[in-house]
């Protein structure tokens, strides 16, 4: 799906890019106890301690992100990073045989790369509107691209449309909460991004395990997929109720 040659020369390319826009930051770079502080900041003071999955996702994130931000580079390329192994995904996963289980890792590493941009942006203190906007536009391109990474090992297009329908329908609806004036994050639900992440990986990693019912495997994992955004969005819109009502409507 993906050819291999305009992969390899956009990896060339990513990575020369990489190197000379790199910019060594002029202050030491925090341990991970200052990092939950700079990312509690960025998010309008919510504590990650609370989830343990969350907690677990960022402390991932911070030992793979803290040697980039000490060489200097930059958040946008590992946002762009994050792009080009999505892609690279569908290489292994069109393979067949046992393929796929490299494909379900590279998926991860894709999702962590969506997290990394943010790591490093809050070591580094170069975090910016535009990062921010730049990093949530890429993560609904990574979404679509890792829900047709499961499809094209099997996974049925009516569920991964609903699936895309409901996890697009979450993000709306926390947009359009901040900017209703809903400044805290409010909840950490069961369907964010760490547990997107793992279900898609998850869904073409074991069809590589079980090759013979790859496609069940894949259908099983777009249904948990579905379901958990489906109930992420019932909760998420009990807390933005509960928050926004009572204060004065927008003119």
């Amino acid at each position: 799906m993906v050819p291999l040659a305009v992969l390899a020369g956009s990896a060339v390319a990513l990575v020369v890019t990489s190197l000379l826009t790199a910019r060594r930051p002029t202050e030491p770079v925090p341990d991970f106890a200052g990092y939950l502080e700079r990312w509690s900041v960025l998010h309008h003071g919510y504590d990650p301690s609370g989830s343990f999955m969350l907690r677990g996702w960022l402390e991932m994130t911070f030992w793979i992100g803290r040697p980039l931000a000490r060489r200097g580079i930059l958040p946008d390329m590992l946002t762009v990073w994050s792009v080009w192994l999505a892609f690279a995904v569908f290489v292994p996963a069109q393979a067949g045989g046992h393929w796929p289980v490299l494909a379900g890792w590279l998926l991860v590493v894709s999702g962590l790369g969506d997290t990394l941009d943010g790591c490093v942006a809050a070591l580094t203190n170069r975090a910016t509107r535009w990062g921010y906007v730049l990093d949530s536009v890429v993560d609904r391109i990574n979404d679509i691209i890792y829900l047709v990474a499961v499809w094209s090992v099997g996974g049925p297009a009516a569920l991964a449309i609903a699936a895309g329908c409901a996890l697009g329908l979450l993000e709306y609806l926390r947009a359009r909460a901040g900017n209703a004036g809903m400044g805290e994050v409010g909840v950490v639900t069961i369907g964010e991004r760490a547990t997107r992440v793992i279900l898609c990986a998850a869904s073409i990693h074991f069809g590589g395990v079980f090759v013979e019912h790859a496609e069940l495997v894949a259908t099983i994992g777009l249904a948990a997929l579905t379901a958990v955004s489906v109930i992420a969005v019932v909760q998420l819109t009990v807390v933005v109720r509960r928050a926004l009502l009572g204060q004065p409507t927008a003119s």
